[in-house]
């Protein structure tokens, strides 16, 4: 057997492992890379650490203190009841304000997982409020993490256009943002008239329920989410998610996710701007002014306002580091750190060559765009497009294929399938919805995950791959 060959078979049982024994890809894949370095390619530790990716890591730990910081001082929450606000009893409304939402956190540098821990809790609340149904409302919030999670201050958005600019592939990452954006609008807006959106729009206005949506708890109490089993919906207050499995874990219908309790906030700690949040709010207006118009990092911006904020603010930076996404900051730096030991390798040219070789480019890409959907729908979004991109360097290379439209292509494909329950987002809103048949809506959500795995990447193949673009 080749060392190229051994070197894909690891890979695929990092994937394998670490979808079915609930331990993160990273780790493993650091594992792998000492292993298949050391024995197979005969490398040192240099040449196993010459692919950690320095500059993600600082993008990573830079963009998620940041937002933890927004979290620990409310700032979030802010956001999330200004939103509810603005629905003003129309119900037809809010499926569409907790997509927008959950699109806008992710787009100024939440993590997927995090964004959807923060909204799903009260999305799901208030769908068992007001009569909307659990699938449409789960569908919505994960479809508007990521409309929002390409853009190019985000964190997938600037996993992938690093790694774009690391193999020298022609980029443009207001294409794959819109490619991403539109993609998953278009998604929600089917979802939105196939489960019940028409119905609810002649529904009409309801008065708003100050108690809250869905009977919110007093505050300092807790409400389980299921009365059988007393499991609670992630956290949607200040002390943040508890996500159950972490990024590139996996997990099923056993999965079990606690947190504190979902409650609508009327006292002023929750309605009123502070001095620290207000704060907050300009250093985000601030990133995305600085990386998009001064063309500065992102990662040391970040990390930079964050510090600031730490300084003026110390109450709200200790809570703040351990909410900094490490899960997904070792899942990041380990798997491409594999895909450095390929490289060093060879086995990326080699497997490049092999996809080439099939001879028809298009179905290269296509079959290219299905691996990543369906491994997705079961491991780490991220980890998928951490080793699709790379692979599918030589087979861009050689031109028959425009490489924005296959970027952009894959990146859809591998994060629209986070439905899934299998997945981190869909397990999120699995345990978020209160006072549902939760067999049965992890079957909805199964069968819509299917679904959407079956018919995206071939669409997005047909849009972005085939007129060539880039």
């Amino acid at each position: 057997m080749s060392p190229e060959l051994i070197s894909i078979l690891v890979l695929a049982v990092v994937f394998v492992i670490a979808t079915t024994r609930s331990i993160n890809m990273g780790a493993l894949a650091f594992a792998a890379a000492f292993g298949v370095g050391t024995l197979v390619a005969d490398l040192d530790a240099d040449g196993i650490f010459a692919g950690f990716p320095g500059d993600l890591f600082v993008v990573l730990v830079g963009v998620t203190y940041l937002f933890a910081i927004a979290h620990a001082n409310g700032t979030t929450d802010w956001l999330v009841h200004a939103a509810i606000r603005l629905v003003r009893g129309r119900v037809a409304l809010i499926p569409w304000v907790m997509f927008a939402l959950t699109g806008a956190l992710t787009a100024i540098g939440a993590v997927s997982p995090a964004a959807v821990a923060i909204v799903a809790p009260i999305a799901l609340s208030f769908a068992v409020r007001y009569g909307i149904s659990p699938l449409l409302m789960g569908a919505m919030v994960v479809h508007g993490a990521q409309a929002g999670g390409f853009s190019p201050i985000s964190i997938y958005g600037s996993i992938v256009n690093g790694i774009v600019e690391r193999e020298k592939l022609p980029g443009d990452e207001i294409v794959l943002f819109l490619a991403s954006l539109v993609a998953n609008l278009v998604i929600a807006a089917v979802v939105f008239v196939l489960f019940g959106g028409l119905g609810l729009w002649r529904q009409g206005s309801v008065a708003p329920d100050p108690a809250g949506p869905a009977g919110a708890a007093p505050h300092g109490t807790s409400r389980p989410a299921d009365g059988a089993s007393g499991k609670r919906p992630p956290s949607a207050s200040g002390t943040g998610p508890e996500p159950g499995p972490e990024p590139g874990t996996g997990t099923g219908t056993g999965t079990t996710v606690t947190a504190v309790d979902t409650r609508e906030e009327t006292d002023e700690t929750g309605a009123h701007l502070t001095p620290a949040r207000i704060a907050t709010l300009v250093a985000l207006v601030a990133l995305v002014v600085a990386v998009l118009a001064l063309d500065l990092d992102a990662g040391l911006t970040a990390i930079t306002l964050a510090v600031v904020l730490s300084t003026v603010w110390p109450e709200d930076s200790r809570p703040a580091v351990g909410r900094i996404a490490w899960p997904t900051v070792l899942l990041i730096c380990g798997v491409l750190t594999y895909v450095g030991v390929l490289d060093e390798m060879g086995t990326i040219t080699w497997a490049g060559e092999g996809v080439g070789g099939i001879g028809v480019p298009l179905l290269a890409a296509l079959l290219l765009c299905y691996i990543g959907a369906i491994v997705s729908a079961f491991a780490s979004s991220v980890g998928i497009m951490g080793a699709l991109i790379p692979l599918a360097v030589p087979f861009l290379a050689q031109g028959e294929i425009g490489a924005v439209g296959m970027v952009a292509a894959l990146a859809v494909s591998a994060t629209v399938v986070d439905v899934s329950p299998f997945s981190t987002n869909g397990a999120l809103v699995l345990a978020a919805a209160p006072d549902v048949d939760r067999e049965r809506f992890f079957r909805q959500l199964m069968m819509y995950g299917g679904i959407v795995v079956a018919a995206v990447p071939a669409v997005v193949w047909l849009v972005l791959v085939v007129p060539g673009l880039g």
